[in-house]
């Protein structure tokens, strides 16, 4: 990516974050977070079928089959890295030919579900792509979902913080193939380019 484009992807992100924490209007997400919890901390993904809640019900990654998923660990109150992260996904969701978008879904997994119910999930993604998804389940779900996939998350307690707590987590994205294998992970603020590769090549087309 030049600087030029870079720039206007960096841009992007600070306005979509800023819309979101104007939305949810708490002071905890105007707070700094911490780096990305190193990718080291977590177990060597695996992937595999799980069932996690949206808005709309239950969501089964075996029912997504024939399209290529991408799996994002992180939460709603989360002030920077999780923005920018889902910035860069959607920009290269747009970048993707209409047949293509059709067969493209991404899950926004909450690691946070004492605060993200999935209505307030489905609020928070709206703000970036129709093709983003928003799930949670129990913490014991979520432990071990997490855990096949590489993810690792820490609860970490702040008594500054409106809301008690924030959450260090991993920050990379899973890329599932159109038969359900996980075929690559994709490190923090992967550019949209590099990203919108993935996803063709998970199709198994040229990028």
């Amino acid at each position: 990516m030049n600087i030029g484009r870079l720039s206007i992807a960096i841009a992007a992100a600070v306005v979509v974050s800023a819309g979101i924490l104007s939305y949810w209007n708490s002071p905890s997400l105007r707070m700094p977070e911490a780096d990305p919890v190193p990718l080291e901390l977590a177990q060597a993904p695996t992937g595999g079928d799980f069932t996690l809640d949206s808005s709309a019900g239950p969501v089964r990654l075996s029912d997504l089959r024939g399209q290529v998923v991408l799996i994002y660990f992180g939460y709603t109150s989360c002030p920077d890295i999780c923005p920018t992260n889902l910035v860069y996904i959607a920009n290269a969701l747009r970048a993707l030919q209409p047949a293509e978008l059709e067969r493209t879904r991404v899950l926004f997994v909450s690691v946070d579900p004492e605060r993200d119910d999935p209505e307030r999930l489905a609020g928070y993604v709206a703000y970036f792509h129709p093709n983003i998804l928003g799930l949670t389940g129990t913490p014991e779900q979520l432990a071990e979902i997490a855990g096949r996939y590489g993810a690792a998350y820490r609860r970490v307690d702040d008594s500054g913080s409106a809301m008690g707590y924030l959450i260090d987590h991993s920050a990379f994205t899973s890329v599932v193939d159109p038969s359900g294998r996980l075929v690559e992970t994709l490190g923090h603020a992967s550019p949209p380019e590099t990203i919108r590769d993935a996803i063709r090549t998970a199709f198994g087309t040229e990028p």
